[in-house]
């Protein structure tokens, strides 16, 4: 018995659907924020503090769409700028204590949708799920393919 290599298209498609309708069920109607804003101040809480211009950049959004997302995070009490201590005619942004616990309330919220989702399903596909979470993950950072020695479980030098 031979195994083929799973078509790639094929995987991407099916994967890029899959992941399209999964967000779409987990984005609450009800959520006083909607998801670009969650993933810019999630990016901001994480990675902050940053340049609009920067964080404009990692959300893949264009700096006028931003501009507005930061001018509702700023209203909100989210964010707050800063000089940037590079150049005194740019600023940056950090998360406030509210804007990090409201990254904190829609992650919560978002995960007990996904919970709800997957509760029914028989142990082997969560299992499956779970086993592609790392691949997932790496897929989602943007990150090169792992060399040969780390697919083979060889520690490689990240930390």
């Amino acid at each position: 018995m031979s195994t083929s290599e799973p078509d790639r298209t094929d995987v991407a498609a099916r994967l890029a659907d899959a992941v399209g309708r999964i967000n779409r069920r987990a984005r609450s109607d009800s959520a006083a924020l909607g998801y670009g804003i969650v993933s810019a101040l999630a990016t901001i809480e994480r990675e902050g503090p940053l340049r609009p211009g920067d964080l404009s950049r990692l959300e893949v959004v264009t700096k006028p769409t931003m501009t507005r997302i930061l001018t509702e995070l700023e209203q909100r009490g989210f964010i707050e700028r800063e000089a940037d201590p590079r150049d005194g005619r740019a600023f940056m942004v950090h998360a406030t204590p509210e804007g990090i616990a409201a990254v904190a309330a829609a992650r919560s919220q978002r995960t007990g949708i996904v919970a709800e989702l997957i509760a029914e399903l028989p142990a082997e596909d969560v299992t499956a799920i779970a086993g592609a979470l790392a691949a997932l993950e790496r897929v989602a950072q943007g990150e090169r393919p792992q060399r040969a020695e780390a697919a083979q479980g060889t520690p490689t030098s990240d930390v």
